[in-house]
């Protein structure tokens, strides 16, 4: 099944490491809003924030447009900041690998699975500008060969 919203340039921006899947915590009518395709992770990123001595995983910046149907909601934020669901010893995991050696958590894609929505995740290391130069040359390489194998 295709993913519902996906971020297309994190492969491009970042080296990815490891994958993980979270649940997420919507509102209802955000939940029929994700499944009508009406969100977008681009520009989103995975925050870390501590309450009450116990550390917590937010999306932030991952729009969800207003569902259509659900009539008017004036104070819906779309970019609001939503709670990832894991469990505390894949948190701490995280946040061990997080704070060693300095990389980032960012959201890959939100899918279904059964009837849940799921958020995959990555930790993953920035690319430097040359790191994204090679990329694209390894693109245009791949697609020159494979003209002239049509070719013949």
């Amino acid at each position: 099944m295709p993913p519902l919203a996906q971020n297309k340039k994190a492969n491009f921006d970042y080296e990815i490491l490891n994958k993980y899947e979270a649940g997420l915590v919507l509102f209802g009518h955000e939940v029929k809003a994700v499944r009508a395709g009406q969100a977008s992770l681009k520009g989103s990123f995975i925050s870390l924030r501590t309450k009450n001595g116990q550390t917590e995983l937010y999306l932030v910046n991952c729009q969800i447009s207003p569902f259509k149907n659900a009539g008017t909601m004036p104070d819906y934020n779309q970019r609001r900041e939503r709670k990832l669901l894991l469990k505390r010893q894949e948190i701490n995991h995280l946040l061990g690998k997080i704070r060693t050696e300095g990389l980032t958590l960012i959201p890959l894609k939100i899918y279904t699975n059964r009837s849940f929505l799921k958020l995959e995740f990555a930790v993953a290391k920035g690319k430097k500008k040359y790191d994204k130069r090679e990329t694209i040359k390894k693109r245009e390489v791949e697609r020159h060969l494979r003209s002239l194998t049509k070719r013949r």
